[in-house]
């Protein structure tokens, strides 16, 4: 993984607005309703490539396909997995119980159910669960992604998103019944068995890999919501746990690993404080680790690296960028946001500046407007460079 030596790189955290067409598309094939699968193979193309355009175009770094090809960026594993049926409904998150009338604006905002990919609602752990022996959704997905990265220049490094073991397990829920598996920690580690197909794969093919793990922050509000925090943060290791069973032989410096609180534009106001979750978050087996300090309620919790010492064979991607309104940030905010980044940790060499979450985690979800989506990726690349000049200026 590239360090930061002579100038601060940037990157991102996964996914970028899809076109609606490809998002409508991939919806119906979640669904299982009728859809064009050559329209839709036409679509996944045209999607990547514009991804793959857009962030170049933008000036980032480190870039991948922009999960074009997902329906979202946990479910997604329903397709390449077997085990998974019928359908469970995840509690609200805190912030629909205490603010019941957000809860109404939210659902005004989001829109017809049936034209909404599948986030609440999914699919439960019915049996055992097996990934596909062929690996041919992520050999489609990689070979998409390097069809179109051989007709630009080389970027610095590219990276592929993957559901981490934990998210799989919070999204879609063992059922109560499944036969295979007594427990929730039986569960977590078989996916992780299974899951570690995808992430050689990813890594066999040269990109580093970065793990998507919302679960690790975002669950104290929705699974763990009316529990202690001791329970929560007890589940956070099992998950840590099953990271590292999962990345076995893969070195830590081709791994990221991506946490956050969800990125839903809502109060936040129960998130776990982060300095609660640094101890465990170095247990991981990770070179680099992607986190939100870009949005009202975390910013300040930057300086939480200062009292909490990344390991020194990790790098902090921090999210500078706010991915849940349209507001454009001012490269000289960004700029600010990477130098307090580089304060904390202590070294320069260590920072790549990134986004707080992904514009577009499930299809016909985005919040932010495409426009202004590839207007901020703009805005992290000029506050990129403001924050070298000063960084490097003697």
């Amino acid at each position: 993984m590239k360090q930061s030596t002579d100038r601060i790189l940037t990157t991102h955290t996964g996914s970028l607005p899809r076109p609606q067409s490809l998002s409508q598309l991939l919806v119906r094939r979640e669904k299982r309703a009728a859809f064009d699968a050559e329209a839709l193979d036409r679509e996944i193309a045209a999607g990547v490539a514009a991804a793959v355009r857009g962030q170049i175009d933008a000036g980032l770094d480190v870039i991948n396909d922009g999960e074009a090809p997902r329906v979202g960026f946990s479910t997604y594993i329903i397709e390449r997995m077997t085990g998974f049926g019928g359908e469970q409904r995840r509690k609200p998150a805190l912030d629909m119980q205490r603010f019941p009338g957000y809860a109404e604006h939210m659902a005004r905002q989001i829109g017809v159910a049936d034209d909404l990919a599948r986030v609440w609602d999914t699919a439960e752990a019915q049996g055992a669960v097996y990934y596909e022996d062929s690996l041919a959704g992520v050999t489609a997905e990689l070979d998409a992604f390097e069809t179109c990265l051989a007709e630009h220049p080389a970027p610095a490094e590219t990276f592929i998103t993957a559901a981490s073991p934990g998210v799989v397990t919070t999204t879609m829920l063992r059922a109560e019944n499944n036969p295979s598996y007594a427990t929730d920690r039986d569960y977590v580690l078989a996916v992780a068995e299974q899951m570690k197909k995808e992430y050689d794969a990813i890594i066999a093919r040269g990109h580093l890999l970065q793990l998507d793990a919302p679960d690790l922050a975002m669950e104290r509000v929705i699974m763990f919501g009316d529990a202690p925090l001791g329970d929560f943060l007890d589940r956070v290791a099992l998950h840590v746990e099953a990271i590292n069973l999962a990345l076995a032989d893969i070195p830590p410096e081709k791994v990221r690993l991506h946490v956050c609180w969800g990125n839903w534009q809502g109060p936040h106001q129960d998130d776990v404080p982060v300095a609660e979750l640094l101890p465990i978050l170095y247990q991981a087996k990770v070179g680099a680790l992607s986190i939100p300090l870009g949005n009202p309620r975390h910013e300040h919790e930057t300086v939480a690296f200062k009292h909490n010492p990344l390991p020194e064979h990790m790098l902090l991607l921090p999210g500078v960028i706010d991915v849940t309104t349209n507001y454009l940030e001012h490269p000289e905010v960004v700029a600010n946001r990477i130098c307090a980044a580089v304060e904390a940790v202590g070294n320069r060499e260590r920072i790549i500046a990134g986004t707080d979450c992904g514009f577009g985690t499930f299809a016909s979800y985005e919040f932010v407007a495409p426009d202004v989506a590839w207007a901020k990726l703009g805005a992290l690349a000029e506050g990129a460079a403001i924050a070298s000049k000063r960084l490097w200026s003697n």
